[in-house]
């Protein structure tokens, strides 16, 4: 048995979703969807979302799962919009309660927001395995660009969200709210430890400023033999050094203020005000 990989690509966000299929039984789960948002009009649009419903459709597939790496900062989950329309159960990490905490307290929300990641289907713990048709998946943790960052293993394909970038691009950020780049490098290591063919799928691409083609698949032995920020077996002093001063000079992504506050949610809206508009805070000088 045997999983086969389509991956849609959003042009605006450079954010890889990943549909992994189980060829024999015709499951799938689906990895990091976006649910496009036009910040300055307000507006959102299912239009990516809707390709991967066609593909569905199309392929007469089964999705199972529809699953966060981590709760990201550069764009809007399409996994409530998924769910609605496809079916399937939401997971992700179960240290997910630690970033709703963090932004529970940032937006000064009320009770309405449960930090206790009930917004989601299933909380995975490290070293969990679950299925796909008769394919195991096993989650492991790999925290240090969020604490609830995790990598999904399967039949050779490593899906590691944001913590691995194509080897010219590097490594995640850790200046988030519970970053850390000790831990980032221990999770580096940990995902390096896989089989060397074992093809790693990223969430996220920018081209290297324009030298190459957009990419999402790279493998375990190309980033242990040129990914830029671990070059030359960089120790883990060197790398938290490189790493913490890279982060100080990166801008704070565009849609990180306005995404965060819906994907601790699940991919929902807060709630709604009496009139019942719907509404998204902007926190003033918190950064």
């Amino acid at each position: 048995m045997s999983f086969k990989v389509k991956t849609f690509f959003d042009s605006d966000t450079k954010n890889a979703t990943h549909v992994v299929c189980n060829e024999q039984s015709e499951d799938c789960l689906i990895i990091d969807p976006v649910l496009n948002f036009n910040l300055s009009a307000g507006k959102f649009s299912s239009a990516g979302a809707d390709k991967i419903i066609s593909f569905i459709a199309e392929n007469n597939l089964k999705v199972q799962w529809i699953l966060e790496t981590h709760i990201h900062a550069d764009h809007v989950t399409a996994a409530a919009y998924l769910k609605q329309k496809l079916g399937g159960k939401t997971g992700i990490s179960s240290r997910v309660s630690e970033v709703q905490r963090y932004f529970k307290s940032l937006y000064d929300l009320g009770d309405e927001l449960a930090c206790d990641g009930s917004q989601f289907d299933h909380l995975f713990e490290d070293g969990e395995i679950f299925y796909v048709g008769d394919i195991g998946v096993e989650v492991m943790h790999t925290p240090g660009h969020t604490p609830a960052c995790v990598t999904y293993y399967t039949d050779g394909n490593a899906f590691t969200g944001d913590t691995f970038f194509m080897p010219d691009s590097g490594t995640a950020r850790c200046d988030f709210p519970g970053g850390n780049a000790k831990e980032l490098y221990r999770s580096l290591r940990k995902i390096l430890t896989l089989p060397s063919a074992t093809r790693i799928f990223v969430n996220h691409d920018y081209g290297c400023n324009g030298s190459r083609d957009y990419c999402w698949e790279t493998s375990v032995v190309e980033q242990l033999n040129f990914n830029i920020h671990l070059a030359e077996n960089k120790t883990e002093d060197q790398f938290v050094s490189m790493r913490t001063a890279r982060d100080e000079i990166l801008p704070m992504p565009g849609l990180m203020l306005s995404s965060i506050q819906i994907n601790i949610r699940g991919g929902r809206l807060p709630p709604p005000e009496k009139s019942g508009k719907y509404f998204l805070k902007i926190p003033v000088n918190s950064f």
